[in-house]
């Protein structure tokens, strides 16, 4: 909840809480919000959260609006809802989890090359999504479901009919979320488990970059050369994640990280010939250059270093880290390529 806080004689003396809304207040599809959701839920909404989305919903099919697996490869369901939904909205999740709880491996994996576009194992694709040392076994995927239904924090039936059948063993969670007309601008307040916990944008952070080694190999050298991070086509949004004073390390696929440098003053800019977006950076590591193959330290020794298990299978790889932990990062990557 948001609360006005009111001074006197220039103390604090009460809160005023601020009325809110939900998407259905503003004549916004579902669809509207689930496409939020689903292009935020990784950098933004559960920003340490390890989840590899394997399917969005289509129109006209009788599933969930998105699916997606954690590291142990339970299937996570996720059902959104712009406003009042009763607690009809959940007993259509049960009965989502309740097919899902049938699929296969070999279902599984048709769903997630469709949304992928590709042809990659599912399994490979997720023992890379993780770095795992081994892909696991197809048998053990889609063991459990776990439920989650985000919807309007005034919905009290939702609410409670998401408490009941949790109190009855079911792995299910409701999350929240209310928006706030503020001086004509919208606001979404959107509450993430465990207990909300979001890193404060105003913080200095470390962040893993991919240098898109997996669609333009040259892409590495575009930002070496320019002094840049940047991003591209699709994934451009990710750069507006990255702050002045950030740590950035370049993640480069299949190597590992090659460099780190500073995020610059300025804003973020946009290159329209390569269809990117990026940031001016400081290297404050040695900077590779074109014509040899990038000295990395690998994978597993930046998981060791900084005690994180990271979601590679992403722009940003998550989860961030403290700039404690990025400046500690940078002095064993310095020693390691010097």
């Amino acid at each position: 909840m948001l609360y006005k806080l009111n001074m006197t004689n220039k103390q604090f003396d009460s809160i005023e809480p601020v009325a809110y809304k939900d998407f259905a207040s503003f004549g916004s599809l579902e669809k509207d919000l689930e496409h939020l959701i689903a292009q935020n839920i990784l950098g933004i909404l559960f920003e340490d959260a390890g989840l590899m989305p394997i399917h969005q919903e289509h129109q006209g099919q009788p599933m969930a609006d998105i699916y997606a697996l954690n590291e142990a490869v339970d299937l996570i369901i996720f059902e959104l809802k712009r406003s009042d939904a009763g607690e009809g909205a959940v007993h259509q999740v049960l009965l989502y989890a309740q097919n899902a709880g049938q699929w296969r491996y070999a279902q599984l994996q048709e769903m997630y090359q469709k949304y992928s576009k590709g042809v990659e194992e599912l399994n490979e694709a997720h023992k890379e999504a993780f770095d795992l040392e081994q892909s696991l076994r197809v048998e053990n995927f889609n063991r459990q479901q776990h439920l989650v239904v985000i919807g309007s924090a005034a919905d009290d039936s939702l609410i409670s009919a998401a408490n009941y059948w949790k109190s009855q063993g079911i792995s299910i969670d409701f999350l929240p979320y209310r928006i706030y007309e503020l001086a004509s601008e919208r606001y979404l307040e959107f509450f993430a488990l465990p207990y909300d916990k979001h890193r404060n944008p105003a913080d200095e952070k470390g962040v893993l970059f991919d240098t898109n080694r997996t669609y333009i190999e040259d892409s590495i050298w575009y930002m070496m050369e320019h002094e840049r991070v940047a991003a591209f086509g699709d994934a451009k949004r990710f750069v507006e994640h990255i702050n002045v004073g950030d740590i950035v390390f370049f993640s480069h696929r299949w190597s590992g990280v090659v460099a780190a440098a500073k995020v610059r003053l300025g804003r973020v800019r946009a290159d329209d010939a390569e269809d990117a977006l990026y940031r001016d950076v400081e290297f404050i590591t040695p900077i590779p250059h074109r014509g040899t193959d990038p000295k990395a330290m690998p994978f597993k020794s930046v998981k060791e270093i900084t005690g994180k298990s990271f979601y590679w299978a992403r722009t940003i790889k998550v989860p961030y880290l403290s700039i404690s932990e990025a400046q500690k990062l940078v002095d064993k990557l310095q020693l390691f390529l010097e």
